[in-house]
């Protein structure tokens, strides 16, 4: 079926063609997730949120990209959404802490290791990565992993970033550069 006439089912309510649009996306959207947010609960609390909003905005939806595009897009965007809150939530306790009206501790939860779709080997080096990648600025680490690890297109991109190709290209170039510093130490303490 062509995603031209699976987008008009869908605007017609057919459930049907919403079945099929989220079996072929569901992955790649919990896997964008994930790598943003590192927990698979988050992950797939954020892929339900994302085809709510697949579903409730396919009137939105101009057709000027792919449809997988449109859905990364949200896909990120509520997974940088969700980091943001969680961020101001932090703040608030920590300030709530300094100021004497919270209880004297702070949960923070502990990063999981672990891809959600496959065993990861050698997890100090994959822990070692996820550090790195989360200590990138947000940009680039969005950038990186859809390019790296969704092997989209740098003009899927720009498009998922409304951003330009060149812009784009600079964002991976700077995250495998900050990657490649951040990780030397890791990978100089492991030769010896």
């Amino acid at each position: 079926m062509q995603e031209n006439e699976l987008v008009n089912r869908l605007k017609n309510g057919d459930e049907e063609a919403f079945r099929i649009i989220f079996n072929d996306n569901q992955k790649k959207v919990i896997n964008a997730c994930y790598r943003l947010v590192n927990d698979i609960d988050t992950a797939e609390d954020l892929t339900q949120e994302v085809f709510i909003k697949v579903y409730s905005s396919i009137s939105q939806f101009r057709g000027e990209s792919q449809l997988s595009t449109w859905i990364y897009r949200i896909a990120i965007t509520k997974s940088l959404d969700h980091l943001r809150a969680q961020k101001r939530k932090k703040r608030m306790a920590f300030l709530k802490y300094l100021s004497g009206d919270e209880e004297h501790h702070i949960d923070i939860e502990a990063p999981k290791d672990q891809q959600p779709d496959a065993l990861i080997d050698n997890s100090e080096r994959m822990k070692a990565l996820n550090d790195a990648m989360n200590k990138l600025p947000e940009n680039q680490r969005v950038a990186f992993s859809l390019s790296k690890y969704d092997e989209l297109s740098s003009k899927e991109i720009a498009e998922v970033l409304s951003t330009s190709i060149s812009a784009v290209e600079s964002l991976i170039h700077r995250a495998k550069k900050n990657l490649e510093k951040k990780l030397y130490n890791f990978y100089k303490k492991q030769m010896n």
